[in-house]
């Protein structure tokens, strides 16, 4: 733990260097502090760079380690950097990349500008390329390696022991080898450790693990990541429909996924999207976070519309117009609460059918409770001290009928904009906000326009 500390710090007073070299123009002396920074340390300083300041430093990089910064770069920054590349750099960049990351890059890339790219490749690149691009991006075969090492299972573990000293190197990540027949198809796996471990006169199939299944090409990825956190895997095999091995997906992919996947939601929640850039140009990010804002005016607008139903009873009150802000807030918090624990079951894979209406009176329970806990709280307080049993009874009830609303509409609204294909995470807040919002405010000045209008 001590010596992961000590390698953070170490990275980022090298990073802290480089960007005082940058401020005081010694360009010279930050080249050289780049050229002994890792790629995902380079990349860290770009993405925590401003746009004139990320220019400066992709010039001052080497051409050779562009390809192993462009792979840990964020999509936003990425797209920012690819835009300062020639496409024959940029090909050149991408020679040896992992087929992942090469689709990856090409996808983000304007159309004339990827068919430039292509043009630059080799024959051979340009064939991984069209490999990479074959498959649609959010599934198993978008986030697919296709640097396998395959064997037959009717060879000796000496002769694959020969085999791979001679090779001199296995792909990053390698903790099985594949066995295939003759017409590619996936039939088993050997862990290396096993390899290594067995008596070497023994052939494949004597030793090899058949009962693996291979991941469907097709497979989402989050579903995929979701596999590799249940059978704890480092690397899996990719199968099409007819068995034949294709790749293989390992750890290190996986993580972007479910690192990808928490900042979505994260971002979502506030209205942002999951690539947002930091240091991105004012008015871009303005333009984007302007549409969540205009649509959280408008559900302000339908709030103040239903107070304005009761604003007869507000001029005669006073303290009706001081205390109307109470219940939204606490409905708002109560039904985050829920929505937040939902979102996260459902990204978790808890939530389905058949555990559903449990779910919902689980949390029409919760509400429930908490209403009578803070209903009472609120009335006693408000009877103390504006000496008015009637006032504190009126928002005691407006408390408990917005709780229960916030706890239903909490497991509701995601559930729902789930069977819409809509993300919970990026439209539940707003939904949930309208409601809580609608329900107190009505629940409250209504109650109150009943017994004192």
């Amino acid at each position: 733990m001590l010596a992961e500390v000590a390698d953070k710090e170490f990275a980022e007073q090298r990073i802290q260097e480089v960007s005082e070299s940058l401020a005081r123009g010694m360009y010279v002396q930050a080249r050289r502090q780049l050229h002994n920074l890792p790629a995902w340390d380079v990349a860290l300083l770009l993405e925590s760079s401003p746009p004139k300041a990320r220019a400066i430093i992709w010039q001052l990089v080497d051409a050779e380690e562009h390809g192993d910064i462009l792979e840990e770069l964020s999509e936003e920054v990425q797209k920012s950097v690819i835009r300062q590349m020639a496409p024959e750099k940029l090909a050149a960049a991408t020679e040896g990349m992992d087929t992942d990351d090469l689709a990856y890059v090409l996808r983000g890339l304007p159309e004339q500008v990827y068919q430039e790219v292509l043009k630059s490749m080799d024959e051979q690149d340009r064939h991984r390329a069209e490999q990479a691009l074959s498959y649609a991006e959010e599934t198993a075969g978008g986030m697919m390696n296709t640097d396998t090492i395959t064997l037959r299972p009717d060879v000796s573990i000496d002769v694959v022991l020969r085999y791979l000293r001679l090779k001199g190197e296995l792909p990053e990540a390698t903790d099985k080898l594949y066995v295939v027949d003759r017409d590619d198809k996936f039939i088993g796996e050997i862990g290396i450790t096993r390899l290594l471990t067995v008596d070497p006169a023994k052939y494949v199939n004597e030793v090899m693990d058949q009962d693996i299944q291979g991941i469907p090409v097709e497979m989402d990825e989050t579903e995929v990541a979701k596999l590799f956190e249940r059978q704890d895997w480092i690397s899996a095999p990719v199968i099409d429909a007819e068995n034949r091995l294709l790749g293989r997906i390992t750890i290190d992919d996986v993580v972007d996924i479910i690192r990808e996947d928490a900042q979505h939601s994260m971002l979502s929640m506030a209205g942002l999207d999951d690539d947002e850039d930091t240091f991105a140009p004012v008015l871009k990010s303005t333009r984007r976070r302007s549409i969540w804002l205009g649509v959280n005016l408008l559900t302000a607008l339908l709030a103040a519309a239903v107070s304005s139903m009761f604003e007869d009873i507000l001029a005669q009150m006073a303290i009706l117009a001081i205390l109307n802000t109470i219940v939204p807030s606490m409905g708002g918090i109560a039904g985050s609460q829920t929505l937040t624990l939902v979102i996260r079951g459902m990204a978790l894979g808890h939530i389905g059918a058949s555990n559903q209406r449990w779910l919902i009176g689980k949390e029409l329970a919760i509400g429930a409770l908490n209403g009578v806990i803070w209903a009472v709280l609120i009335a006693g307080v408000i009877a103390i001290w504006k000496q008015d049993l009637v006032i504190g009874g009126i928002i005691a009830f407006a408390m408990m009928a917005n709780l229960l609303a916030a706890g239903l509409a909490g497991v509701t609204v995601p559930l729902i904009l789930k069977k819409f294909n809509i993300d919970p995470a990026l439209a539940g807040g707003v939904i949930l906000t309208t409601v809580t919002d609608v329900v107190g405010i009505f629940a409250f000045l209504g109650t109150a326009t009943l017994l004192l209008g």
